[in-house]
């Protein structure tokens, strides 16, 4: 798995990849200087994800991030030495996965880094496709269309994505939605259940609610309720 740092401060790549090797040491790191650099190793190479430092010569990392999330599916995270609010809304506003200040903080990386443990021991293609249902499962997915983000075969991922995460695509894209919907009804209380159906994924308020009960056993205003006070 191809993970991208870009740093002009070549003793910051090696100390990031240190500290990310100790957690993942089959990924495999690609090191950029600069945005040129970046964008070549982007454009020649399967990303999974990227470490993207904000003050960079010429053009400046967020800069980076707005090209790269036009341009690919991998997730960003981006790394600064100020801790700059402005600078994490920007981050936010472009997609980034996450932000982490520098001196990067060994066990700061590491939270950061445990929304991968469950698909940085996957192959390489089910890796990319976990990783895409992780970032867009609020939209309408299908098995082709993550087929052809990972330029591979529908039938060959179906088979794949069975084998390795241990069920088939649907139901795995539904188990997810169903986690981050419990997540958003305790976190965001204000929000209304028809509100957190749509931002889940789901066609329907009355489907929603059908799949949270069966997962749950509870309806999720009951789940609400009986969380919240505990």
């Amino acid at each position: 798995m191809n993970i991208l740092l870009v740093d002009d401060e070549p003793i910051e790549l090696e100390q990031l990849e240190y500290l990310i090797k100790q957690k993942f040491p089959t990924w495999n790191f690609l090191k950029a200087l600069d945005a040129s650099q970046a964008t070549q190793i982007a454009k020649n190479n399967d990303i999974f994800l990227a470490f993207l430092d904000i003050q960079l010569p010429g053009k400046s990392g967020l800069e980076l991030a707005s090209e790269l999330r036009a341009s690919y599916s991998f997730e960003i995270i981006m790394v600064t030495a100020y801790q700059n609010f402005q600078y994490a809304q920007t981050s936010l506003r472009l997609g980034v996965a996450d932000y982490i200040t520098k001196p990067v903080i060994e066990e700061e990386l590491l939270s950061v880094l445990e929304r991968y443990e469950p698909i940085g021991h996957f192959s390489e293609q089910i890796s990319k496709a976990l990783n895409i249902i992780h970032r867009e499962y609020s939209l309408k997915l299908t098995l082709n269309y993550l087929a052809s983000a990972i330029h591979i075969n529908s039938a060959y991922l179906s088979r794949k994505f069975h084998e390795e995460v241990g069920m088939g695509f649907s139901e795995y894209l539904n188990e997810y939605r169903l986690k981050e919907a419990e997540k958003m009804l305790l976190q965001s209380p204000d929000l209304s259940i028809h509100t957190i159906s749509e931002r889940c994924g789901f066609n329907s308020q009355h489907y929603f609610s059908q799949m949270f009960r069966k997962s749950t056993g509870k309806t999720p205003r009951e789940y609400r309720l009986q969380e919240s006070v505990r």
